[in-house]
């Protein structure tokens, strides 16, 4: 897949046109859709009329910003005016919305080019994608296994080179697991900087819109594009953006020391070895470009799996109160209001989605909201309090994203415990409101992709940037191909 940046210059050198990269891009959505199913929505009409547009301007001698004529594909949950905008749910089918989310407005203000509309775990809820009412995503670098959850759509999109950048959203590591899990490197910003105007809530104290691409350069400007301060939005933060791609070099050496901390509690039992081995010779690698590496412990890092699943299903049981066939969605008729209700949410939500609200219900019911959703409050803040001593001692965390590789497809479907577990090294970063992001740091002996963690403190993103550049730049794992035939 060619850079932005590439792009770019050879639409400005007129050596390509809009309308042809759009073209070429559309034509290898159809071929590889069969195998690895992507998309559950195309955008062919639309994205063909913005690529005349970017031409039209080329052609008048107009300059051109950087995403003007990049495909780029969106995760579903994300409303688009006009387009349909299902959540992978059966009970949005023909949920067509009136207005456009703040992150695609934007996209649409600088000029890129949207060629679909990418697969999801229903409503963000998975670790997998297997949970979309429609089809279930495979893994570009192997059709048997999982692209991982809930953004596999787009991890997968931009593994197999079917657009050339994605959105994603991350709940509790929902950017970066299937990062992870298709090689490609995607980034969950801090709480607030990119607005939530028009992304489907799931758990709104954790949700956050970032990017997905294949270098550290494009998702750089991809996240410049995106962030920046929503009124539409009370958790947006009011903050100037920095140009993130401004101060990338290939190592640390003309800087003041950069402190690194590797986190102790995401490494022992239940790490894949072969994860744990390519994690550290990750490390050892920053180490040569000139970080200086210490040992830091975050005491209540595996706490945030427990707590995730009491407060991200509480605020999903409020959340998705709203669906209930009268106001939108699709409506399953009963004899009266409440057989209505009870019928159209039985159709239209799929059994994760229905056990979180069940379990987010009983969490928030009387007798049990002390014992269980405050309490669930209060380590939250602990987690937070661990993330902030350690980054009095240090400039970035570093671990594993993910335990283990991909796994097959259905492997884990009939032990959600097992599922919940693909997140247990990424969950604390939402908790805490911290931006993070995962880097392809190798393959195990299965040629599946391994990524490492990167973790900075509120609002440093230009300084995870750097360091995720600085190794990619050392590396040559974001450079492979999944072994995909056209």
């Amino acid at each position: 897949m060619v850079s932005i940046r590439k792009l770019h210059q050879q639409l400005v050198d007129k050596e390509r046109s809009a309308v042809e990269i759009a073209t070429e891009t559309l034509e290898r959505i159809e071929v590889l859709e069969q195998k690895i199913r992507s998309f559950l929505h195309v955008t062919p009409e639309r994205a063909l009329e913005q690529a005349k547009l970017v031409d039209e301007k080329i052609a008048a001698n107009q300059e051109i910003g950087l995403l003007e004529g990049i495909p780029i594909g969106i995760k579903d949950n994300m409303c688009t005016q006009g387009i349909r905008t299902t959540c992978g749910s059966k009970i949005l089918a023909n949920f067509v919305p009136p207005y456009e989310s703040t992150v695609t407005g934007k996209l649409q203000q600088a000029g890129a080019i949207m060629v679909g509309k990418t697969n999801l775990d229903e409503f963000a809820m998975g670790s997998s994608t297997e949970n979309s009412a429609y089809q279930m995503t495979a893994n570009p670098w192997d059709l048997s296994r999982v692209p991982g959850g809930s953004s596999g759509g787009s991890a997968a999109a931009v593994a197999a080179s079917q657009c050339t950048v994605a959105l994603g959203s991350d709940t509790g590591g929902s950017i970066r697991q299937p990062a992870s899990f298709c090689g490609v490197f995607g980034m969950k910003p801090t709480y607030g900087l990119v607005s939530r105007y028009g992304l489907v809530a799931y758990a709104s104290s954790l949700d956050q819109i970032g990017p997905f691409s294949r270098n550290v350069e494009d998702a750089g400007i991809l996240l410049g594009a995106i962030a920046g301060y929503d009124k539409k939005d009370s958790t947006s933060l009011k903050i100037e953006i920095p140009d993130y791609t401004k101060n990338l070099k290939p190592d640390f050496k003309s800087r003041r020391k950069l402190r690194i901390g590797v986190i102790q509690e995401t490494f022992g039992p239940g790490l894949d070895e072969v994860v744990q081995e390519k994690v550290q010779q990750a490390i050892a690698q920053l180490q040569e470009l000139g970080a200086e590496i210490q040992e830091i412990s975050c005491p209540r890092f595996s706490y945030g799996l427990p707590v995730y699943y009491i407060i991200a299903p509480s605020e999903a049981s409020a959340n998705l109160a709203r669906y209930d066939g009268v106001k939108y969605g699709v409506r399953y008729p009963g004899d009266n209001l409440g057989e209505m209700y009870s019928k159209t949410r039985a159709a239209g939500f799929g059994e994760e989605v229905k056990r979180r609200i069940m379990l987010g219900t009983y969490t928030l019911s009387a007798g049990y909201y002390d014992a269980y959703y405050l309490k669930a409050q209060k380590v939250r803040t602990l987690i937070k309090q661990d993330f902030e001593s350690a980054f009095e001692k240090v400039d970035v965390l570093v671990c594993p994203t993910s335990p283990g590789t991909a796994f097959k497809a259905g492997e884990k479907t009939g032990d959600p415990l097992s599922m919940y577990l693909s997140d247990l090294m990424t969950i604390p970063v939402n908790l805490a409101g911290l931006p993070a992001a995962s880097v392809p740091c190798g393959f195990d002996n299965q040629g599946l992709p391994i990524g490492i963690q990167l973790i900075s403190n509120v609002l440093r993103e230009d300084l995870l940037f750097q360091v995720a550049y600085a190794y990619e730049q050392s590396t040559n794992w974001h450079l492979k191909e999944p072994p995909l035939t056209v």
